[in-house]
Formats: structure tokens, sequence, C-alpha cells
């Protein structure tokens, strides 16, 4: 069984800086994309960043030169570098993973999510 957990939310005050992390947890599985998404209340959940196995990296135009994604394949985790935040970043953030197994194929799993309130 494969699971998702991030962490790494918390109140913050506008142009402060937040990290966010992710672990893949489970056996025999090999993770492919990883990416962040945010959901803000009364909003449609969106996509905030990906990074692929190999690295390639895609960010939304509203985090371009703020946040940074990052994985570490050994560690089977994934980690969003937040700085520069804004009122507008609260939301809740969610890791996202689509992760192989023998038994099921690719499968798309979620984190739990983590609060990020920007706030003065």
């Amino acid at each position: 069984q494969v699971q998702l957990v991030d962490s790494g939310g918390g109140l913050v005050q506008p142009g402060g800086s937040l990290k966010l992390s992710c672990t893949v947890s489970g056996s025999d599985f090999d993770i492919k994309a990883m990416a962040w998404y945010r959901q803000a209340p009364g909003k449609q959940r969106e996509l905030v960043a990906d990074i692929t196995s190999s690295g390639y990296k895609k960010y939304a135009d509203s985090v371009k030169d703020r946040f940074t994604i990052s994985r570490d394949n050994a560690e089977n985790a994934a980690y969003l570098q937040m700085t520069s935040l804004k009122p507008e970043d609260t939301a809740v953030y969610y890791c996202n993973a689509h992760v192989l197994t023998p038994r099921v194929g690719v499968f798309e799993y979620w984190g739990q999510g983590t609060q990020v309130t920007v706030s003065s």
C-alpha cells in the first residue's frame, strides 16, 4: 500500500517563506511524476508545480520565480520551497504522485493536505 504524507504548512507573514515536504512510503513501487496542488476556499484545486522522475519542472504562472519544486529520489520525497509569499497563496496544499506498482500499474496518489496561511 502506497501512502503520501505531506507536511510543513503553517502561518506566515506576507513576504515570508515556507518549505513543504512530501514523503512516499510503501513497498515495491516506482515514483513517476510528483506534483503540488493547492485549493483555496471556494475555488477549484489547481496545479502549482510538477516534476518528472528525470527532474523536468513546470510551474503555474502565479508562482514562477517564487516557488521551487524539487525531489529526492533516494528518499522518495518531494519538496516545495515557497518564497515571497502572498495572501493569495493561502490554501490547502496537496502532494500528488503517479506511482507504478506491480499490482495496479500506474496509479495517482494524494497526500492529506497541509494548510498554508499567509497573513499579517
